[in-house]
């Protein structure tokens, strides 16, 4: 009764994984080598694609983690119009990344968009800010995007953590007379954990990955100001058509996110047990 599903997950996750693991020994005359890890460990525009997979990531994942838990913790208390703010607050995250990019370019247009027309109509000269076309900008922009439609994210996760702890230890520190700080240092970071450790590791998953809001919004560009390792490998595989190479930049992108999340695994892991030890 299993076996036909069985077969289709081969088919879907087994098969290509061994088809481009193939590609990546092989080169483009089929012969087996490993001159494609070999160019990969030579390959500077590689490395800087790396650099900026890895700033967006950090960037990113702090200022989500940062404001989607204050989010949580201000709607986790009771407030007038609560649970309106909470529907409004996940609205950006429901939208395709495509129609988010396309909203965002507009928003970000040095000519008509609504961040420079504001500013304009306010007497304040916006000639030079290009947001997405600067090499000094694009980058953060790109981050600001982002973090703007992926907070929701990390606050509805962390806010379903919160709402699963028990009432009995603040009380208890409430009568206690312990202060707010005390509360958040001593019960609820503690208990927290390992909603924060699901949180963090599918959201680096995510940003590691990240391809199509880049796309849409700069294309990597100006210049290589917003490269990262899947868009570099999307070049070499569809615009150069060198499948063995961009395989084997895929796997060393497998493996370089493989040994974070074990890595992060392992260090929130134990704080997990010795909190709750």
């Amino acid at each position: 009764m299993l076996t036909p599903a069985i077969l289709v997950l081969l088919g879907l996750s087994l098969y290509p994984l061994i088809f481009s693991l193939r590609l990546s020994l092989t080169n483009s005359e089929g012969v087996w080598t490993l001159s494609q890890f070999e160019r990969l460990l030579r390959d500077g525009l590689f490395g800087i694609a790396l650099v900026q997979t890895f700033i967006y990531t950090l960037v990113a994942l702090v200022l989500e983690f940062g404001l989607g838990l204050l989010l949580a913790l201000l709607l986790n208390r009771e407030l007038a119009g609560r649970k309106i703010f909470r529907a409004i607050l996940l609205l950006p995250m429901l939208l395709p990344t495509v129609v988010v990019g396309i909203i965002w370019r507009l928003i970000y247009n040095p000519s008509f968009g609504l961040i420079n027309g504001s500013f304009r109509a306010l007497g304040i000269d916006t000639s030079g800010w290009l947001w997405l076309s600067g090499q000094k900008t694009a980058l953060i922009s790109v981050i600001l995007v982002d973090v703007w439609q992926w907070t929701p994210f990390m606050f509805l996760l962390l806010l379903a953590g919160l709402q699963s702890l028990p009432v009995e230890p603040y009380e208890a520190a409430k009568m206690d007379g312990a202060s707010a700080w005390q509360i958040f240092r001593d019960i609820t970071w503690p208990a927290l954990k390992p909603t924060v450790l699901v949180v963090v590791l599918l959201r680096i998953l995510d940003l590691v990955r990240i391809f199509d809001q880049i796309f849409i919004l700069t294309e990597g560009g100006p210049g290589f100001a917003t490269e990262t390792a899947s868009l570099y490998i999307y070049r070499n595989a569809f615009r150069f058509f060198n499948l063995n190479y961009a395989a084997a930049l895929s796997f060393m992108l497998l493996a370089l996110s493989t040994a974070v999340s074990l890595w992060l695994i392992r260090l929130l892991g134990k704080r997990v047990a010795e909190a709750r030890g």
